[in-house]
């Protein structure tokens, strides 16, 4: 079996490693440690046209999705699986209610996620569509162990998360799925001061300072001015996927126990879950 990664990020890596015994190859920006570069065409074309599966984690970029506007005739002629890591941004804001796969989307400050999310499932892809990912080296422990962290005290602020080992193993167990899309997220979504306070006890710390929201970033701002809840539902009873980590209490425990970065766990992804 051979995986071709188009973006080999952080949770294309996590992906990676699940699948140890496959030939694997990604694509970087600069051909870092071994991979192609992106910007290689013919050597992309080719490792495309080998692949058995496909997975892009690559974000859009000046108006378009830049896999699909280098190589997306490749990709659709290779009949490889095709996966893209989407994010739960496409829903926009529900006002803190939930949202499924159902939900519309393309109405909030992502429209060019949308579109590009639109434009992986006409190809037949399998779209996962994530929402705040962590895990060791990038979690709220480690904002607030360095000084990052903050609160906004936003009344009714909620949305969800993940934790990337079980981003993950949903995508593994999105290779013998249906060609849809799946949100993977935890089963417990809540404000984000929440969180950072529960990240700051594990470290015996006090909660970390409120800041005005106008004092944050836009990009943080637009962050804040969105409230999901992101059920989950439909990639458990498709992929018979279950999160290890169900909540973020669950997920910052166990990175609170590491001390170095652990290969990710060869758990079996799947279970016995009906194709529906």
């Amino acid at each position: 079996m051979r995986l071709l990664i188009l973006g080999l990020g952080y949770t294309a890596q996590a992906v990676a490693a699940l699948v140890p015994e496959w030939r694997v190859l990604g694509t970087t920006r600069d051909g870092r440690g071994g991979t192609l570069r992106f910007d290689d065409r013919d050597a992309v074309a080719r490792e495309i046209a080998l692949a058995s599966h496909v997975l892009s984690s690559v974000p859009p970029a000046d108006d378009a999705d830049p896999a699909l506007a280098a190589y997306g005739s490749a990709l659709a002629r290779s009949g490889a699986w095709l996966g893209y890591l989407s994010s739960t941004g496409v829903y926009g804001d529900a006002d803190g209610a939930w949202v499924d796969e159902t939900s519309p989307t393309g109405g909030g400050r992502r429209d060019t996620r949308a579109r590009a999310d639109a434009d992986w499932l006409a190809l037949g892809a399998r779209v996962f569509r994530l929402p705040g990912i962590y895990g060791f080296g990038r979690s709220p422990i480690d904002r607030v162990r360095e000084g990052k962290a903050h609160r906004t005290c936003i009344a009714g602020q909620v949305f969800s998360r993940c934790h990337v080992e079980d981003i993950a193993r949903g995508v593994i167990a999105g290779f013998d799925a249906p060609a849809r899309a799946y949100n993977l997220a935890d089963d417990r979504p809540c404000s984000q001061d929440q969180v950072v306070t529960f990240a700051a006890a594990l470290l015996g710390l006090p909660p970390p300072p409120v800041v005005a929201l106008e004092t944050l970033s836009r990009q943080a701002r637009g962050f804040y001015a969105e409230n999901r809840r992101v059920a989950n539902g439909k990639a458990k009873r498709v992929l018979g996927w279950r999160p290890l980590y169900p909540d973020y209490r669950a997920g910052l425990r166990a990175l609170s126990a590491m001390t170095s970065p652990i290969p990710v766990s060869t758990a079996p992804a799947t279970a016995s879950g009906d194709q529906r």
